[in-house]
């Protein structure tokens, strides 16, 4: 059974992927997930960790699909599967979410700069297993699966700012192109 923050948590994934962050307050969130701000601020210390904590879950529910993927496929293959659920617009919302939160902990606004710790490193481990696995060193390795967040990451911002799928796309085609020429 789960407890109580994880369903506060789990409601609040499902809400801002289907209402986003338009006028988004700590009352009217919490009115939203059936709570009160009280209990947010009891469970996450504010709304800002709520969305971190909301970020950090979707996160590692991308990691996860990922980790399902990498075994199944060659590099090329798993890396345009990767891109194709990353830039279903679906995800649009905890895509902006991320980047909007990430951005204000590089600013280091109270209650998420928490965002921070781990933000690269928990990204890289499933990377740096997936590089392994399809042979290469733990250095490069490491070196291949930062480069790759670096790509997508960027891409998704660009996406996101754009909404150019054509031209995200097609850099993201380059970008798995490379590996299959190795």
């Amino acid at each position: 059974m789960k407890d109580a923050r994880q369903r506060l948590l789990d409601a609040a994934v499902r809400h801002l992927a289907e209402h986003g962050l338009t006028d988004l307050s700590l009352r009217g969130l919490a009115t939203a997930l059936g709570t009160s701000h009280r209990m947010v601020i009891y469970h996450f210390g504010s709304k800002e960790g709520l969305l971190v904590e909301v970020i950090r879950a979707v996160e590692q529910q991308q990691r996860d699909a990922f980790a399902d993927l990498y075994s199944a496929g060659s590099p090329p293959e798993v890396i345009r599967e990767f891109w194709r659920r990353l830039s279903d617009p679906e995800l649009w919302p905890h895509e902006r979410l991320f980047f909007e939160i990430y951005g204000q902990a590089l600013q280091g606004r109270p209650g998420t700069t928490a965002l921070l710790d781990g933000v690269v490193e928990n990204c890289l481990e499933q990377g740096v297993l997936a590089a392994e696995h399809w042979g290469l060193d733990p250095a490069t390795a490491r070196a291949e699966a930062r480069l790759g967040l670096a790509v997508v990451r960027g891409l998704l911002l660009d996406l996101l700012a754009t909404g150019d799928r054509e031209g995200t796309t097609a850099a993201l085609e380059r970008f798995a192109a490379g590996f299959e020429r190795e």
